[in-house]
């Protein structure tokens, strides 16, 4: 069986979080911060550490059947490869950003305006889009100094707080593009099983995430209207207790529902309710 190789950063922001998630799907290496190449000792996979700007062209390419890559940097790159996963982390939006003092006061306003980017070709197209006709300066690095240093009238780049543009005198201006990391695959890419399983592991690990599982007593005679606010996986289990009348329930809440449910449940009479985190949800 062909060994599959997937390419993450091998710094920056998206690091961190991809190491974690191929470590919750349960496979085992090294995070060498050295070495290019880590083998996985109990799956067929190797996974390559490379520059996040190299890693869309190396799945397209073919050196790395996998990958995973902020999604602005598949735009930017404009390779062909299939996007086979969203995987809710290293989320951020690309913004147009200006001086404090800046007389822009619309989309028009960037007429003839210096833009400094490292996002070209993205902004390229938004301002193609909208019919602006913008000078796009290109800049490796810290592009939130320009405006100060008099190298543009704008910038245009990755905004997740929005602490660096008030610290250089700026403001966001426009919102450009949404982005998260992404694992995308080779066009041509074989050993879809292989591939599948992968993504099974990967997607289990994404369910429990945004899940909690619960355990609360409620008696009998509001059983259900406690099932009713419940959505669960499919059903809930209800086991009876000791005490007559009542009843233990365990089910899983969506984490965007969380605490609007239990709210909810503790208003229809559940007692003791008992949260806890989820490892995996395998469907």
């Amino acid at each position: 069986m062909k060994t599959l190789k997937i390419a993450i950063q091998k710094s920056g922001r998206l690091n961190e979080k991809s190491v974690e998630l191929l470590k919750n799907c349960g496979l085992n290496f090294e995070n060498y911060k050295s070495s290019l190449i880590s083998p996985v000792s109990n799956f067929p996979l190797e996974i390559l550490f490379l520059r996040d700007d190299d890693i869309p062209e190396y799945v397209q390419d073919g050196i790395a059947d996998l990958g995973i890559v902020g999604e602005n940097m598949i735009e930017e790159t404009e390779v062909e490869v299939n996007y086979l996963q969203r995987l809710g982390f290293g989320k951020c939006t690309l913004k147009i950003a200006i001086p404090n003092n800046s007389d822009i006061t619309d989309l028009s306003g960037l007429n003839g305006k210096a833009i400094a980017t490292s996002y070209p070709a993205i902004l390229g197209k938004f301002l193609t889009k909208n019919n602006i006709k913008s000078d796009i300066r290109m800049i490796s690095g810290s592009v939130e100094i320009s405006p100060g240093l008099g190298l543009s009238d704008a910038i245009f780049d990755i905004v997740s707080t929005g602490g660096t543009l008030k610290s250089n005198g700026l403001k966001p201006f426009a919102d450009v593009m949404q982005s998260e990391a992404i694992l995308i695959g080779n066009k041509n890419i074989e050993n879809q099983d292989l591939i599948q399983e992968l993504i099974d592991r990967i997607q289990s690990v994404l369910r429990a995430k945004e899940t909690k599982y619960v355990v609360l007593n409620v008696s009998k005679e509001n059983l259900q209207k406690v099932i009713d606010l419940l959505p669960g996986v499919k059903s809930p289990s209800v086991v009876p207790l000791a005490e007559g009348g009542w009843v233990a329930v365990h089910t899983v809440i969506p984490e965007r529902d969380f605490w609007g449910k239990i709210s909810q449940l503790k208003q229809a009479g559940a007692q003791g309710i008992v949260v806890m985190p989820i490892e995996k949800i395998i469907v």
